[in-house]
């Protein structure tokens, strides 16, 4: 049974938690649980949160992509609709948050064990999203020095570093502010950005070819192997947020699990299909190899200033949701250490990493490849987190996951649950077997080049945990 006990909790720090900030005061509560008497908000909050981190610049660009990958214009666009599907896992996650009130990063202790937990947390948690942060400071930083230059300011290196940390900075005083401003900013970030987007989609439709099809039309494997590939790219994306728990676990115990899937769900796959449907519609009429430089020609100069601001104030909102992920992460490593020094050494890094981005030559390649490559870890971990969910029917013991000592609840054997680790390497292992990216794995070859790292992943992973967790009944009512 889950405790409903009000008992006040305790930081990383060993301080009582303190009530939930508001919009104006920094968050006081970092991986601790969160008291039934500190709940608050509704799960329709839930829209606008992921609906204003889903306009933005990288979707533009993968949009794009589909058509480059050599799609006709509905094949891509019935890709980015399968692909942005895999939201519903996402919103499944998020139901967890409420029922423990503790973040994804604590209630996949269940899944991993205490110390298997830590590792989790170290490379799912912490390294990937530090990545994803870096990837979309890069596409912000690119969309941010367009704006500089029709300043009239000339674009040094000082400069783009200067840009580079002025954006990270933004970004990172709200996720140091935390849940309550995320909450009440993104709606109005949320309309903004509709608002821009709407001017946008008039012009790209009105140049956009509807029967557009490449010169030589991809036919039987090679047909399959782009299609797979662009529902990978697009699924990355849902696939990086395992993290969705983070951001509804201080609704009330109460609140309907079906509302908060489906506003999850519905604030981040709508805008997604719209903005990589744009991105799809304008490579029929211009080369979104240069995204920015290509939608630019087809918007009015006077837009164009708005345009770009768009695109920098949508990534930022995604940003400071990956950010603030991060920071329960590194927590959640065990580095004990308030949750906005956690959020500040992530953007430290994250920084660090956009810097050196920015020196790669073909960004387009690069957005490709990573997000590519990620799925082989990201798809499985998504998959035995949700396999967790339903096995106890969402039943979490808040306090209990928070208790890191030897021989707790979710100890298992030496601090890792044997369900845990190998129903994740089993799905890792099948999806780095079936990759065709970087390299091409054997599964990929012996199917004609089709990498199915997504599916097979995502499947092997699910199954492996669900039979060892039914074998330890044990667990799962624990």
């Amino acid at each position: 049974m889950v405790s409903t006990s009000p008992d006040p909790q305790q930081d990383r720090d060993g301080r009582a938690a303190a009530p939930p900030a508001g919009p104006a005061r920094i968050e006081a509560h970092g991986i601790d649980h969160i008291p039934d008497s500190e709940r608050r908000g509704r799960p329709r909050e839930l829209f606008s949160v992921w609906a204003a981190a889903n306009v933005n610049y990288l979707s533009l660009v993968i949009g794009g992509a589909l058509v480059l990958m050599g799609l006709n214009l509905w094949q891509a666009l019935a890709v980015i609709v399968v692909g942005n599907l895999f939201w519903l896992l996402t919103g499944l996650l998020a139901i967890s948050g409420p029922a423990a009130g503790a973040p994804s990063e604590v209630i996949t202790r269940a899944v991993y064990g205490v110390r298997g937990n830590r590792v989790n947390n170290a490379v799912t948690g912490w390294t990937i999203s530090v990545c994803y942060f870096a990837l979309n400071l890069a596409a912000a930083a690119t969309a941010a020095f367009a704006l500089v230059e029709k300043a009239g300011i000339a674009l040094d290196t000082g400069v783009q570093a200067a840009v580079v940390v002025l954006i990270a900075a933004v970004t990172l005083t709200i996720s140091v502010y935390g849940h309550a401003l995320i909450v009440r900013l993104y709606l109005p970030i949320t309309l903004a950005l509709t608002a821009v987007f709407a001017v946008v989609a008039v012009y790209v439709a009105g140049e956009a070819d509807l029967a557009y099809a490449p010169a030589v039309p991809l036919t039987g494997a090679d047909l399959w192997a782009t299609v797979l590939a662009g529902v990978t790219l697009i699924a990355s994306g849902p696939l990086s947020y395992t993290t969705s728990a983070d951001f509804s676990r201080y609704l009330p115990r109460t609140a309907s699990p079906r509302a908060i899937v489906g506003w999850t769900a519905c604030g981040a796959f709508l805008p997604s299909v719209v903005v990589c449907s744009l991105g799809a519609l304008a490579a029929t009429a211009v080369d979104m190899s240069d995204p920015q430089s290509a939608l630019a020609r087809m918007l009015p100069g006077w837009f164009e200033p708005a345009f770009l601001l768009a695109l920098v104030l949508g990534t930022v909102a995604i940003n400071a949701l990956t950010a603030y992920s991060a920071g329960l992460a590194l927590q959640a490593v065990g580095l004990r250490v308030r949750r906005t020094v956690s959020v500040l050494v992530d953007g430290a890094v994250a920084v660090a990493l956009t810097l050196y981005a920015l020196l790669v030559s073909d960004f387009l390649d690069t957005v490709s490849d990573v997000l590519q490559l990620t799925v082989v870890l990201l798809g499985p971990a998504t998959a035995v987190y949700a396999t967790d969910i339903v096995l106890r029917r969402n039943r979490y013991d808040g306090p209990a996951l928070c208790d890191e000592r030897p021989g707790s609840r979710f100890w298992y054997v030496g601090g890792f649950s044997p369900a845990g680790v190998f129903g994740l390497g089993a799905g890792v292992a099948v999806a780095a077997l079936s990759v065709n990216t970087l390299y091409t794995g054997p599964i990929a070859a012996a199917l004609d080049g089709v990498d199915v790292a997504l599916p097979a992943g995502m499947v092997v992973a699910a199954a492996v945990y669900a039979g060892l967790m039914r074998r330890g009944g044990k667990q799962v009512a624990g």
